[in-house]
């Protein structure tokens, strides 16, 4: 009967493998896992792009349009002061009980702003829309240093392209249910439905982590930290997180340029299609708004499946045939290039196209590679310097990013000053790429010359 039960469960593993061959090469038994672990992306996804759905009517009834420009620095201010009490919970704890801890705390504050919405509470709108930032930005990173931990750095570089495809689905699927939930739902019940999407994601977490338990290979499961260090004292010694994290500030600053010049371009175009159709007043506004929200959806269309393809049937090629260095320079490259052309010739087209190919990159290939780059580092720094790492620098480059906006409106920069002055941050962006690969090629020699010792 035991015979009889494993050639089951080995026929059932084969199957899974052969299923994800033609995306990335498996070796036997890897498939379950990666299937989990895509499954579990997909669900945590899905609930973040609800609650984005509940964000925007919630501080948009609360008056705070005009102050969201003002959250990202809200947003760090909050991160310096709980990054460092994630540190101590992850000293204490190991990995399973810390992903639960940290993901029924999420789920608890859900029921929590549900009951607040409820009650027509003031100024919850604002509150809310800083708490999903912080919420996006740590649950994700929290899944990646998991799918980190769980692989080794030849497995990683294999398989984290199908567990993005799941990212990827997980937040086309979310922005589609949240469409037809909404139409029998009133959008405070959403929480609710985000709530119960999270706890699903944890205990496929939870089957996962039971799962590398019995492996004998992976003693990590249920053990501690051993270094005590914070995530900003791990960093501050290691030119390797230190280069990761000015990675991320470069991306983000020069991401978050790009979203400004396509919004202000956007913004103009509609402003003349309605002068051009005679309109004014009341209906010009209703014009202007239709116009940027059919381009939106229409934009937001197209990025999600570009993604999609590039995810699926390119990244895990890239990544195994060329490394983890040189698909780091590819969108990079690619954004010099695209703000290159926009900065002679500042047209909507191109600039929706350049946006197009250069979240689509962000989303996939990129967001693939720059996971990679933590295969190789220790548990502690998986854990605590990428929860830092992931937050508070990313939010870093979005207050750079407004700083820029705001100097360049007052130099009354046009959209050919702001597309040059985002080429010298991607040239800047470059440059850390370039010493992060080097680096890189270090940490993963010194990590080869230890596993021999071993």
């Amino acid at each position: 009967m035991a015979a009889k039960h494993s050639g089951v469960a080995g026929e059932r593993r084969q199957f899974v493998d052969n299923l994800l061959s033609p995306f990335t090469k498996l070796e036997p038994g890897e498939g379950t896992n990666a299937i989990l672990l895509t499954l579990g992306v997909f669900l945590l996804l899905t609930s973040y792009y609800v609650l984005k759905v509940v964000r925007e009517p919630l501080i948009l009834a609360a008056g705070g349009a005009t102050l969201k420009s003002y959250t990202s620095a809200a947003q760090a201010v909050l991160l310096l002061l709980l990054l460092p009490a994630y540190s101590a919970l992850a000293n204490r704890v190991n990995r399973g009980r810390l992903i639960a801890t940290v993901t029924l705390f999420f789920v608890a504050n859900l029921v929590v702003f549900y009951v607040l919405a409820t009650s027509n509470t003031p100024g919850l709108g604002i509150a809310f829309f800083i708490w999903v930032g912080i919420f996006n930005m740590m649950i994700v990173a929290q899944f990646w240093s998991y799918a980190n931990d769980v692989y080794t750095p030849d497995q990683g570089k294999r398989l984290f392209a199908i567990i993005g495809f799941g990212q990827t689905m997980g937040a086309v699927f979310g922005g589609f249910l949240s469409k037809q939930l909404i139409k029998t739902l009133h959008v405070y019940q959403l929480l609710l439905v985000a709530a119960v999407l999270l706890f699903a994601y944890l205990l496929v977490i939870l089957v996962v982590q039971r799962r590398t338990r019995e492996m004998a290979r992976d003693r990590a499961a249920d053990a501690l930290l051993p270094d005590k260090r914070g995530g900003f004292s791990l960093i501050a010694h290691s030119h390797y997180l230190l280069l990761i994290a000015l990675l991320l500030w470069a991306l983000n600053f020069a991401n978050t340029n790009g979203e400004f010049i396509l919004g202000r371009v956007v913004t103009g175009e509609a402003a003349k299609a309605a002068a051009a159709s005679g309109l004014a007043g009341p209906g010009a506004l209703d014009f202007v708004k239709q116009f940027i929200g059919s381009f939106y959806a229409d934009y937001f269309t197209w990025v999600n499946v570009v993604t999609a393809i590039i995810q699926l049937f390119l990244v895990s090629r890239i990544m195994r045939w060329f490394g983890v260095q040189v698909a780091l320079y590819v969108l990079p490259v690619v954004a010099l290039g695209a703000y290159g052309m926009i900065a002679f010739v500042p047209l909507l087209a191109l600039i929706r196209a350049a946006k197009i190919s250069e979240n689509s990159l962000d989303y996939s290939l990129n967001n693939t590679a720059r996971q990679a780059l933590f295969l190789p580092t220790s548990r502690e720094e998986k854990y605590k310097a990428k929860a830092a790492i992931d937050t508070l620098f990313v939010r870093a480059g979005d207050l750079s990013s407004a700083c820029l906006v705001f100097v360049g409106t007052r130099l009354a920069f046009g959209t050919r000053q702001f597309a040059i002055s985002n080429m010298v941050v991607i040239v800047v962006w470059i440059v850390i790429v370039t010493a992060l690969s080097r680096q890189y090629g270090r940490v993963m020699a010194a990590r080869r010359s230890e596993t021999i010792a071993a």
